[in-house]
C-alpha cells in the first residue's frame, strides 16, 4: 500500500545496511538544494522527492515529510517576509478575511500538470506559517493501496454510517477517496461530498458526484448537510465530523436512508464511539447510543507503519462491522466489550483488531518485529499471539527464520484443523463424484435406449415408405388391367352388334 508521496525509490549503494538506516540515508539525500524559493517551485520539488507534506516556518528551511520523517531542504532559512509574500499571493479575498478573523485558514491549491494540495495557513509567534499536503490527481483503488477487500462491503450498503478514523496523516482521506471511487464506478447513484477544502477530484462514471467546498460552495458543514438532503443524494461524504452539530446532522442523514461516510481523529473503534457519545450532553447520550446502534455500519481505524524494506509505509487497520452483537453492545453502552467481539468475529464478519492486522503484516514479512511492537496499541497481547505461532521469535530478535524446521512443525499443529476439514470435504466430494458417476451412467443408458428407439423408428419409417410404394404400384397395375378388360369388353360388344340376326329373328350369343 503506497499512500500519496510516501514511497521513495531505492538508491544505489545501500549495500547490506539495515532497512531503517538505508531509508533514513535516502531521505537525507532527497533534501538537495533548490534554486528558486517561490511556492510553486517548492511544491514541485516536494512532489519530485516523493514527500507527503511541506512545512513552511520562519527561521527554518522548508521541511519535507518523507516516510513519516521531517527532512529539511538544503537552503537558507526562510524569513517572515518570504513566507508572507508567497502565501498571501495564493489567497482569495475571502480567505484573507478568514485568516484575519480566525488567524488560520484551510485552502485547496492546485499546480497545473502536477497535483492538488491541501493547505493550512496559520499564525505562530505573530508570523505566518503553513503546511501543504499533496493530493494526487489520480485516485488509487483499494487493491492498489493494499487494503483488505472487505472494505468494499461498505460500498454496497444502501444506507447507514461508515467512519474512517486515525491520527493525522494515516491515510483516512486516501482510503475514503478509494471507496467513493469504487462507488462511482459500480453504482448509478448521486454522491455529494462536503469538504474543507476539496481534496481529491472525482469524475463521473456510473455515479454522478457533486463536490462542495466550505467557504466556496457553502458556508458551513451543518448547512451543507441540511441542504444535501434536498438534493436527492444516495451517498454523502463529509470530510470530517468536527463538532457536535455536524455529528448530529450526519447521524440524522444516515437515519433518513442515505449512506454516509465521514472521518474522525481517533485511534480505535471503541474510542471512536466514546468520542461521538462524549460530544453530547449526558442527558442525550442514551438517545445517541440508540441512534448509533441503528445506523452505524462500520468503523475503520487506520495507522501507517513502516515497511521492513524501509521503502514506504503500509496501512494496518482495525475493522468493525455492525453485527447484531456489536449493535447490542453499542445500544447498551458497553463499548469496553467491543474490542473482544471484533477479535472473535474475524472468520464470519471479516472484522479484525489492529494487533491482528499487524500480525498479518508481520507473517507476510511486510513489516518487521520491532515496528509491529512499536505500533501496537497492546504490545503484550501481540507478543503473546506471536509466541503462540512462533515460539522463538523473541529469542531470535524478531526474525522468523525460514530454515528452522521446528517452526514448520509448530505451524503444522495449526494446519491440523484445516487438514481435518479438507479431509471431510474430500470425502464429501468423493460421494458427490460417485453420485455424479451414477447419474452419468444412467444418462448414458438412456441415451443408448433413445438411440435404439430412433433406429427402430427409422426402420419402421423405411418399411412404411416401401409399403406405400408397393401399394401404389399394385394399384396402378390393377388400374391398367381394368382398363384392358374394359377395352376387351368394348371390342366384343362391337363384334356382337355387327353380326346378322339368325333365321329365328333373334340374336344369338350372350345378348339373346
Amino acid at each position: 500500500m503506497e499512500y500519496p508521496n510516501q514511497r521513495d525509490r531505492k538508491q544505489p549503494g545501500d549495500g547490506g545496511a539495515p532497512a531503517a538506516s538505508r531509508a533514513f540515508s535516502r531521505e537525507m539525500n532527497l533534501a538537495k538544494t533548490i534554486t528558486e524559493m517561490d511556492l510553486d517551485s517548492l511544491l514541485r520539488f516536494m512532489t519530485k522527492k516523493g514527500a507527503s507534506d511541506l512545512h513552511l516556518k520562519p527561521t527554518r528551511p522548508p521541511l519535507l515529510r518523507i516516510n513519516g520523517r521531517l527532512i529539511p531542504i538544503d537552503v537558507e532559512p526562510l524569513n517572515p517576509e518570504n513566507i508572507k509574500a508567497m502565501l498571501l499571493a495564493i489567497l482569495t479575498p475571502r480567505q484573507k478575511t478568514r485568516l484575519d478573523e480566525r488567524l488560520s485558514v484551510d485552502l485547496g491549491y492546485g499546480v497545473s500538470g502536477l497535483a492538488r494540495f491541501r493547505g493550512n495557513i496559520y499564525l505562530q509567534r505573530g508570523t505566518l506559517a503553513a503546511t501543504f499536503r499533496r493530493i494526487p490527481y489520480e485516485i488509487q483503488t483499494v487493491e492498489e493501496l493494499e487494503l483488505p477487500e472487505s472494505l468494499l462491503d461498505f460500498c454496497e450498503i444502501p444506507m447507514g454510517l461508515v467512519l474512517v478514523t486515525g491520527p493525522t496523516g494515516s491515510g483516512k482521506s486516501t482510503t475514503l477517496a478509494a471507496l467513493i471511487k469504487h462507488i462511482s464506478r459500480t453504482r448509478p447513484v448521486h454522491v455529494i461530498t462536503i469538504e474543507d477544502p476539496v481534496e481529491f477530484l472525482f469524475t463521473d462514471s456510473q455515479a454522478t458526484v457533486s463536490q462542495r467546498e466550505l467557504g466556496t460552495d457553502t458556508y458551513s458543514f451543518q448547512e451543507a448537510l441540511r441542504n444535501s438532503l434536498r438534493q436527492d443524494p444516495d451517498v454523502i461524504m463529509v470530510g470530517e465530523m468536527r463538532d457536535r452539530d455536524t455529528i448530529g446532522t450526519v447521524i440524522t442523514a444516515a437515519e433518513t436512508g442515505h449512506l454516509v461516510f465521514s472521518t474522525l481523529h481517533t485511534n480505535s473503534a471503541a474510542q471512536t464511539l466514546d468520542r461521538i457519545l462524549d460530544s453530547f450532553p449526558p442527558d442525550q447520550q442514551g438517545q445517541v447510543r440508540a441512534q448509533l446502534g441503528q445506523v452505524l455500519k462500520g468503523v475503520v481505524s487506520m495507522k501507517l507503519v513502516e515497511r521492513s524494506s524501509g521503502d514506504g509505509r503500509v496501512a494496518a487497520l482495525e475493522i468493525l462491522k455492525a453485527s447484531p452483537k456489536i449493535s447490542a453492545l453499542l445500544e447498551k453502552g458497553e463499548t469496553g466489550s467491543i474490542h473482544e467481539q471484533i477479535e472473535s468475529s474475524v472468520g464470519y464478519y471479516r472484522m479484525q483488531t489492529l494487533n491482528q492486522s499487524l500480525l498479518a503484516l508481520l507473517c507476510h514479512r511486510t513489516i518487521n518485529y520491532e515496528e509491529a511492537m512499536r505500533q501496537s496499541p497492546d504490545p503484550e497481547d501481540l507478543s503473546l499471539k506471536l509466541r503462540k505461532m512462533f515460539p522463538k521469535i523473541e529469542e531470535e530478535g524478531g526474525d522468523m527464520a525460514t530454515s528452522d524446521f521446528s517452526q514448520i512443525v509448530e505451524l503444522q499443529e495449526f494446519r491440523k484443523l484445516y487438514e481435518e476439514q479438507e479431509e471431510k470435504i474430500k470425502i464429501r466430494l468423493e460421494q458427490k463424484d460417485e453420485e455424479i458417476g451414477g447419474l452419468t451412467e444412467r444418462a448414458t443408458e438412456r441415451s443408448r435406449t433413445i438411440e435404439t428407439l430412433q433406429k427402430q423408428v427409422k426402420q419402421l419409417s423405411e418399411e412404411g415408405e416401401k409399403m406405400r410404394q408397393d401399394y401404389s404400384r399394385l394399384r396402378q397395375e390393377s388400374k391398367d388391367k381394368m382398363e384392358k378388360l374394359m377395352e376387351r369388353i368394348r371390342v366384343l360388344n362391337q363384334r356382337l352388334t355387327s353380326e346378322p340376326e339368325s333365321g329365328t329373328g333373334k340374336r344369338s350369343g350372350i345378348f339373346r
